[in-house]
């Protein structure tokens, strides 16, 4: 085998409750992952080293060096078969970067599982899953997929079963914002406050309207704690979410640490009616109409 091509989804994150600060830099967390069908493609062929290059509408913003989250997601791969291996792995952008729709982890995990056939490991996702973990706490879903509630740092992934589909427009913003800027301004804007930081917990009424395929439920419950720190960073989101429910989403939220906004829709025509008008808002560069939940990481 010469060549292997892995589809991986984007995400957005229908609750993301964030704990207190933990003596190791993190934070527990709950946080109800939801993939839906924005991909990139990664291919994975025969090389004599390790190397990356990115092509589609965001590649001038993905890093081809060693830090690119696939390039290490393949040395963490080798290092863990005990072997010297090399691959050359292309990268097909679709989805955001630096978004909070978690790109570079989907492409992790997309390296990780390309690489494990093109290398004839055979490991089972399982262990990949626990592999992608030390890279980041969302590679895990990226190879899971569908919808699923992470605990710990988000990496301890339990499946969670819906019904139908959830239909919903993104709002991508002009330029990015990085995670660790977004968890350290929310760390600062609580302790602005006297408030006890409660411990998270899964909303009950939300993970119902998953099971049941109830939009007009979900709306009611979507929920991230990062929110107030990406607008404080990006203050211009306010307007995208108000537009956004202006047009007549049913609920609007920062997709996880953001720039990016999701827009809850009735179906899918509502969700391309939402794109359509979010793509006329100052500071939006495109508009995307999805469904979820999406398949995670996928052999082609």
């Amino acid at each position: 085998m010469s060549s292997v091509t892995v589809r991986v989804p984007a995400k957005v994150n229908v609750q993301l409750s964030v704990g207190p600060l933990r003596d190791d830099g993190y934070h527990d967390l709950v946080n109800v992952f939801h993939a839906v069908s924005i991909f990139d493609e990664v291919v994975a062929s025969e090389s004599e080293t390790i190397g990356v290059s990115v092509t589609g509408e965001w590649a001038d913003r993905v890093p081809v060096d060693d830090s690119n989250l696939a390039v290490r997601a393949a040395r963490a791969l080798a290092k863990h078969a005990g072997r010297t291996y090399g691959v050359d792995l292309v990268i097909r952008k679709a989805i955001p970067v630096a978004g909070g729709m978690a790109g570079g982890s989907a492409d992790a995990a997309g390296a990780l599982l390309a690489c494990n056939e093109l290398w004839g490991l055979g490991l089972p996702r399982e262990d990949l899953m626990e592999i992608g973990a030390d890279l980041g706490s969302d590679v895990p879903f990226a190879l899971m997929g569908g919808t699923a509630v992470g605990t710990g740092r988000g990496e301890r992934l339990a499946p969670l079963t819906t019904r139908g589909a959830f239909h919903w427009a993104f709002a991508i913003a002009d330029g990015g914002l990085s995670t660790p800027t977004v968890y350290a301004e929310c760390d600062r804007l609580r302790a602005a406050t006297s408030s006890k930081i409660p411990w998270p917990e899964v909303d009950p009424d939300l993970m119902e309207a998953l099971r049941t395929g109830d939009p007009h439920g979900l709306a009611l419950h979507l929920a991230n704690d990062l929110q107030p720190a990406a607008l404080a960073l990006r203050p211009s989101l306010a307007t995208t979410l108000a537009a956004g429910r202006a047009a007549g989403a049913l609920a609007a939220l920062v997709s996880g640490s953001g720039p990016t906004c999701a827009f809850l829709a009735a179906d899918a025509a509502h969700a391309t009616r939402l794109a359509q008008a979010l793509a006329q808002t100052e500071g939006t560069y495109t508009a995307i109409p999805t469904s979820g939940p999406a398949p995670g990481a996928t052999l082609l």
